[in-house]
């Protein structure tokens, strides 16, 4: 069928699921409804994806909308020139799959280089274009919409070329001049859709923008090069699954800090948390008690699957869990790093340790969850903040510092090397249960983002909490363990919570021996939910965070 006519007819088809008077300023942090659904950071970027769904597209379609959004709208948590990864629900294939959108480190990067400078530059250094991987963003995209996706690059980027134009900005004539020209790559494809959807990708990443990104290398004294992007490619992975609850949860593999949420559920099978009470001393403490075990073993062994084996396997066994679990002592916070030995099965590998760095915090992130009528599902995490002075030059593409997320040790698995992703601690999460989806969740926050995700869980799965009531329920997080950026040391012991938990709590977690911080909030998420009673879709971000949703209604 003609795609054209297929999204004429979304477009009639969507003026019955949206009210005229839908406007970004009209939207909240919650929503229900059966027509599709989005949620985000800046309400701009939800009403790109209402827009997108409203026209007949899909929720790869949609995605692509808001993501191409948030790199205007959420800057300073996001750029066009960082990285998204991508988990879909894709009902035409019947499974969840993982697109990378993660750029490499580039050729000059190599491990020698950077020991030779000190390290890789950090965030606020002047010379940090330097921990500027691939944009991986432009390629993520296409990749997206070839694979699930029904309209082109031109109509997806319609609602951030709008915001863009309003010059807010010196930047955004920059960008919206580049986005225009990979337009113009597209309609002068003499193939289809998906010929002109590649034409989009090869004019960014090995035609005159390329060139013209090299030359900003150079000249602000980067490492990639054009060569860099020219390999550049978004890879379709197999998802990381393992079952909670008669629950199937689903994460991006070792190159992403994902699967220790995945080690931290085997571990908590163990304990009847929902008699224990949701945040009760004794669940908050079993909870991280549980998460301490499984980020050292992220700390330990994670890594680029595509550079490093990753002991995944052996790591989410039946027999590795059993081993662990009893680690978890009920009457004391561990003050310990406690990677396990998955090679040999034994529950403590001390040598695996490695020394941690200076002090670093992230600058954020963002986050997408959409679902569409015909039951597809994403969920996103952009991230990528501009570098130091990096304003894009002629092309407006910025660049994140993501190289950051990777070491200088020799011979771990995390070691910077030409052509290498980062570990990153993006990490969307999807739900299914009987095999149709029923959760997206996407996390922004750093190291807290899987703490958080862990929590979302918890709350729907023991708790029976909606959206709405999970992403503002009170939460709390560990830093126990090395942070993911420029290695900071752990704070044995730590535990932060939310400062209006009250004094029963705080005494019972005193007496366990934690060392508690406060904070008014802890990361920012969104979550969708598809009710299978009904079909009716309840979305919800942390009003706190400034995050919003809305949904379509018929």
């Amino acid at each position: 069928m003609n795609t054209r006519f297929v999204y004429i007819v979304g477009l009639m088809l969507g003026l019955i699921y949206l009210p005229k008077s839908f406007q970004a300023d009209n939207i909240s942090w919650k929503a229900s409804g059966q027509g599709g659904a989005v949620a985000a950071g800046d309400s701009r970027a939800v009403a790109a994806g209402i827009e997108i769904l409203r026209k007949g597209g899909t929720a790869a379609d949609a995605a692509v909308a808001v993501i191409f959004a948030l790199s205007v709208t959420d800057y300073g948590a996001f750029c066009i020139g960082g990285e998204v990864p991508f988990l879909i629900y894709d009902v035409k294939r019947g499974k969840v799959e993982v697109l990378s959108g993660q750029g490499t480190a580039p050729k000059l990067g190599t491990l020698e280089y950077y020991q030779g400078i000190g390290g890789i530059p950090r965030i606020g250094d002047p010379n940090n274009l330097k921990s500027a991987a691939v944009p991986a963003v432009i390629d993520l995209c296409v990749t997206a919409l070839m694979r699930y996706g029904t309209l082109t690059f031109t109509d997806t980027i319609q609602p951030v070329l709008r915001i863009l134009d309003s010059g807010k900005e010196p930047w955004y004539p920059k960008l919206a001049r580049t986005l225009r020209r990979l337009i113009d790559a597209e309609k002068e494809s003499p193939g289809g859709r998906l010929e002109g959807l590649q034409s989009v990708s090869d004019r960014f990443y090995r035609g005159d923008i390329a060139k013209e990104l090299d030359v900003w290398y150079r000249k602000h004294d980067g490492l990639l090069r054009q060569e860099d992007l020219a390999e550049h490619k978004t890879f379709v992975e197999k998802p990381v699954k393992v079952d909670y609850r008669g629950y199937t949860i689903y994460k991006a593999g070792a190159w992403t800090q994902g699967p220790y949420l995945s080690q931290t559920l085997r571990l908590l099978e163990g304990f009847n948390l929902r008699r224990m009470g949701h945040l009760s001393p004794a669940y908050i403490h079993v909870v991280t008690e549980a998460l301490k075990l499984a980020l050292a073993d992220r700390d330990s062994y994670y890594g680029d699957p595509r550079f490093v084996s990753v002991p995944l396997t052996k790591l989410l066994s039946n027999q590795y869990t059993l081993l662990r679990r009893p680690l978890i002592n009920l009457k004391r916070a561990s003050f310990q790093i406690r990677p396990g030995d998955p090679y040999q099965m034994r529950p403590i590998n001390l040598s695996r340790n490695y020394p941690p760095q200076g002090r670093e915090k992230s600058n954020d992130t963002t986050t997408c969850v959409v679902a569409d009528r015909w039951g597809n599902m994403v969920a996103a995490t952009p991230s990528g903040w501009g570098s130091e002075g990096d304003e894009g030059g002629p092309t407006g593409i910025t660049h994140g510092t993501r190289l950051i997320s990777l070491n200088t040790w020799e011979g771990h698995p995390n070691v910077t090397a030409p052509g290498k992703r980062p570990r990153i601690t993006l990490t969307p999460t999807l739900v299914l249960k009987g095999g149709k989806p029923i959760l997206a969740i996407s996390v922004a926050g750093g190291d807290h983002q899987d703490q958080v995700s862990l929590q979302l869980l918890l709350d729907f799965i023991e708790f029976s909490m909606a959206p709405a009531q999970a992403v503002t329920a009170p939460r709390f997080a560990t830093a126990h363990h090395t942070g993911s950026f420029s290695q900071s040391p752990p704070q044995l012991g730590s535990l932060t919570i939310y400062e209006e938990t009250g004094q029963g709590t705080i005494d019972g977690l005193k007496k366990l021996g934690h060392q508690l911080n406060y904070a008014k909030k802890i990361a920012s998420p969104v979550m969708l939910q598809v009710r299978q009673d009904n079909g009716k879709l309840q979305v919800a971000g942390d009003p706190k965070a400034g995050r919003h949703a809305a949904v379509l209604e018929p």
